[in-house]
């Protein structure tokens, strides 16, 4: 299903067509993220893909209004409600360069007396949960209201079901915490960190929701009410941060192929941002090996190949 609501619609939708007839006949989609059960069941050849542009519209292909577990996706959007906050005070905490190792990683914590590399793995993302936890009090809370605000969406939700099963999981992410802690790299008590880092990854949008709520980094910074919630050098930052570290130990190779800020997530989807422009939300749950959806790279790869949209 295809829907077009504006005129300047029209240089996309061919192309995003052509992508998802071009996804349709290829073989090897790669395994849905077995070790979360709740995620192991998804289908590896489902497809959706939504591009929303400045103005708000936001039209797609395929499954693009199908939920799906959004996962460390949910990352940049936590990243950039704390780097709101407090600021350049957040990088005495954790790193900004790409850290060449596992999305769950203990080996560099020990290196770097507690110091995750970035904010994308999962070390980074717990001491920016853990950040915006003692600013805000409820983490999760705060950036599921965030989403349904930027995406238009108040139905977007928790997912109980997976939330459980990550925690039932969780004794690497625990591990992280109760190291970085070991540190004084975490404030609050560890397992209420890991309730809230579990609950922000539960979360279900479909890649409508995450086209629209990802608008912010196109804009510069400007929220869809038109209010500023990022300096234009703190979006920068984190499209920086995107490009580099967000598709894990991967990020080389999507940028090298993609040349888009993204961010990946091992429910199978995948957000990109073109600066000034648009922003896509890419989901088919078939992983590779490193964490990151087979389809929608190949997607992303397709889509800035066929329109020459590129920051480089």
């Amino acid at each position: 299903m295809v829907i077009m609501t504006t005129t300047s619609s029209l240089a996309f939708l061919p192309v995003l067509e052509r992508i998802a007839e071009e996804m349709e006949r290829t073989p090897g989609r790669g395994r849905p993220a077995d070790y979360i059960p709740a995620l192991a069941a998804r289908d590896p050849r489902s497809f959706g893909m939504a591009v929303a542009e400045l103005d708000g519209t936001v039209y797609g292909v395929g499954e693009w209004r199908q939920p799906f577990s959004t996962q460390s996706i949910t990352k940049v959007f936590t990243l950039a409600l704390d780097l709101a906050r407090e600021g350049d005070e957040l990088w005495e905490h954790v790193g900004r360069e790409p850290s060449g190792n596992p999305f769950n990683s203990l080996v560099q914590l020990e290196y770097e007396n507690g110091i995750p590399r970035n904010p994308f793995i999962n070390a980074g993302a717990l001491v920016v949960t853990d950040r915006l936890q003692t600013r805000t009090g409820d983490a999760s809370g705060e950036l599921l209201a965030f989403l349904r605000a930027e995406s238009g969406n108040p139905a977007l939700d928790f997912d109980k079901e997976v939330a459980a099963s990550e925690n039932a999981g969780g004794d690497r992410n625990a591990a992280l915490a109760h190291f970085m802690a070991s540190y004084h790299n975490i404030d609050n008590d560890v397992p209420v960190l890991l309730d809230q880092y579990f609950r922000q990854c539960s979360i279900a949008a479909s890649c409508a929701d995450l086209a629209l709520a990802t608008t912010f980094l196109a804009r510069h910074g400007i929220r869809s009410d038109g209010t500023r919630l990022l300096t234009r050098s703190q979006a920068k930052q984190v499209n920086a941060v995107m490009l580099t570290c967000g598709t894990y130990d991967a990020a080389g190779d999507f940028a090298y192929r993609v040349g888009l800020p993204g961010k990946s997530g091992v429910g199978g989807g995948i957000i990109a941002v073109v600066p000034g422009r648009c922003t896509l939300c890419v989901w088919s749950p078939g992983l590779d090996e490193r964490g990151n959806s087979v389809a929608g790279v190949a997607a992303l790869d397709r889509f800035t190949t066929l329109t020459g949209l590129s920051v480089f």
